[in-house]
């Protein structure tokens, strides 16, 4: 009896084994894939073996991509774009959060439940109403108006995100520091964020996550070719009228290793701040 338990647990384990290992080739093979595309001779898709690797090694692409085409132009403009969408939703979103969460007022509860509405609707329902208001406000063609569409978007949904986490802070510290004479942004400045410091972060992340590879904005916003940003730019090796599939991959590789840096640095920021708010309570 023994011994027909463990050999059922045996093949139960072999089972879940061999599925994990399906799993992880179907989740990575495309991932290794574009990696070996990015270094194969070959341009289109159809000249490359499906074994990664298998066509050899050349770095032509990427000296295509710094030689031939304005690839740093697109990749500064998208720096730009997602540093200013990151820094001005934080801004606007924790300072709503902190109204929303100390104060009352009239209409507060309408106003949050409008936050919530707009945020039910996706975002290209708008796009219409967003190009005529661009046009009138001269901001088609511009960075600036990409960046006031992505904020734009952002605040609803992370305003509700920050004043929840807000909402835990004990008001009791509030209170403490208004009889020392501290002012409402003093106490937002001093005490809130550092508290909330876990949440502003990764509100930074995802706020810069969301326009570094965004296509359907960009393409509706810009039109200049020197204010393209990455996805644009890259988009262009993979149209109807070309079939670079690896100069794609090139492309979409640099993007990838700063982006994974920032991302791992920013989680890791990220939880040392829980760990130390956890200490605060």
């Amino acid at each position: 009896m023994k011994h027909n338990y463990h050999a059922v647990r045996q093949i139960n384990k072999s089972i879940i084994i061999v599925l994990f290992l399906l799993i992880s080739f179907f989740v990575f093979y495309p991932l290794v894939y574009v990696v070996s595309a990015a270094f194969s001779p070959g341009n289109s898709m159809a000249s490359l073996s499906i074994v990664p690797f298998a066509d050899g090694i050349t770095l032509k692409h990427f000296m295509y991509l710094f030689n031939e085409t304005p690839y740093w132009l697109w990749f500064k403009n998208t720096l730009i774009i997602s540093l200013w969408t990151t820094l001005l939703t934080v801004i606007i979103s924790s300072l709503s959060a902190y109204v929303f969460s100390r104060f009352k007022f009239v209409f507060k509860k309408s106003l949050l439940m409008s936050l919530l509405i707009l945020q039910i609707f996706p975002s290209f329902v708008g796009m219409v109403a967003i190009y005529v208001i661009l046009l009138r406000v001269g901001g088609l063609d511009t960075l600036w108006g990409l960046v006031l569409v992505y904020v734009a978007g952002n605040i609803p949904y992370n305003t509700w995100m920050v004043k929840s986490y807000m909402d835990t802070v004990n008001k009791s510290l509030d209170e403490a520091a208004r009889i020392d004479g501290a002012s409402h942004m003093r106490i937002y400045a001093t005490i809130i964020l550092p508290i909330t410091k876990p949440i502003i972060t990764f509100l930074g992340i995802s706020s810069f996550t969301g326009p570094w590879m965004d296509f359907i904005f960009p393409r509706m916003v810009l039109r200049s070719l020197d204010r393209q940003t990455l996805a644009l730019g890259l988009f262009s090796f993979v149209s109807d009228k070309k079939n670079e599939f690896t100069n794609f991959a090139a492309g979409s590789l640099i993007i990838a290793i700063p982006f994974i840096i920032f991302f791992v640095f920013t989680q890791k920021a990220m939880m040392m701040s829980m760990g130390a708010a956890g200490v605060k309570e």
